[in-house]
């Protein structure tokens, strides 16, 4: 075991304070990474405050991992110390169903062990997660950082990068389909700057016109206001696929009516339940689709192809002190585009408090 300073909340109400955890030692299999960055994700928001219940105290948060590996184990033959690693959303699974067999990780028929907020399999030992300086994980679950990514914006590719690629991916986006992304945040912003590099021609349909000039830097190629409703009678029949990231609740059927013939309309974000009409689905042979992050295999492909195209993620780096601060700023939507923590800054951040 190794004491690990980290930042934790100790309950649904307390804010994220300095904490010291345990961390086992690596085994065979295992990578111990000294952790340098770490992403800031709207879902960590939702799980310190247990608004999805279930959450386990004390937490200590984060799933958008980039590091540097100290040690491995005997029989790990992927990594050595000194490699560049992150670790994403999960860090175990079944590894025997259809889906973990065929690299889907993220869809495992007994449930993936997420990075924190989760049980490890086999001991019911507490996952902790990023906001820490050290994280112990198998091999398997474990993706190389490529040459040329900055390590703090290549943090939240982790979860916000491969939230959006996976679906492009799947649904077979093509240079010169017609994009549209709805909502211009930490997963919004990664959308346009994949789907783009992918050569699609993407439009940002976002309620306020405050976003035009962010989203064609980010490169897009259009913007669109959906406040006053007129967007959704000039854009009628318009899209390919449209990448839905918002939410807070908004209607599906206004967006579904934008689809081509055989359109998909994915949705990424959380909103509360949302009526479907069948009528903007039956009239056009559209489908309504969703799509959670992506498995190990298409994770690492997704971080190769931002280096070979020179993307990653908008950010604002923090310290440790600022996190709680920072959250705050994430329900005000004050980010452009992701936070990410240096977690240089939790060596001495407080005392210890006994894990």
């Amino acid at each position: 075991m190794s004491r690990t300073p980290a930042y934790a909340a100790a309950s649904a109400t307390a804010p994220l304070a300095p904490f010291v955890l345990d961390r086992r030692a690596p085994g065979p299999r295992d990578v111990q990474i000294e952790i340098l960055y770490c992403g800031v994700c709207h879902s960590d928001i939702h799980q310190v405050r247990d608004e999805w219940g279930g959450s386990i105290f004390p937490m200590v948060p984060g799933h958008e991992i980039v590091g540097r590996v100290s040690a491995v184990g005997g029989e790990v033959t992927r990594y050595a110390p000194g490699d560049v690693v992150g670790v994403g959303c999960f860090v175990d699974s079944c590894r025997t169903c259809p889906q973990c067999r065929a690299g889907l990780e993220q869809y495992c028929d007994e449930g993936m062990t997420g990075t924190y907020n989760a049980r490890e399999r086999g001991t019911g030992i507490p996952t902790q997660g990023g906001y820490s300086t050290r994280i112990v994980v198998d091999q398997d679950y474990v993706l190389r950082i490529p040459d040329g990514l900055p390590l703090d914006r290549a943090a939240p590719l982790l979860c916000a990068g491969i939230t959006t690629w996976s679906p492009l991916r799947h649904f077979d986006t093509r240079p010169g389909d017609q994009v549209a992304v709805v909502g211009l945040g930490g997963l919004g912003h990664m959308a346009v700057k994949l789907a783009a590099a992918m050569g699609a021609q993407v439009t940002v349909l976002s309620t306020t016109e405050a976003k035009r000039d962010d989203a064609l830097a980010l490169g897009a190629h259009a913007f669109a206001a959906t406040r006053d409703g007129s967007a959704f009678k000039a854009l009628r029949g318009r899209f390919d696929l449209i990448l839905d990231t918002v939410s807070a609740p908004h209607d599906y059927n206004a967006y579904l009516g934008l689809l081509k013939v055989d359109g998909t309309m994915v949705l990424l974000g959380l909103p509360d339940p949302a009526p479907v009409s069948a009528f903007p689905l039956v009239s056009r042979r559209r489908k309504l689709a969703g799509s959670m992050i992506g498995g190990i295999a298409e994770t690492q492909e997704m971080l190769d192809f931002c280096a070979a195209h020179g993307i990653a993620s908008d950010i604002e780096l923090i310290d440790i002190a600022q996190v709680n601060d920072a959250y705050e700023r994430m329900l005000r939507n004050d980010v452009r585009y992701r936070f990410v923590i240096d977690c240089a800054t939790l060596r001495g951040a407080g005392p210890d408090v006994g894990a």
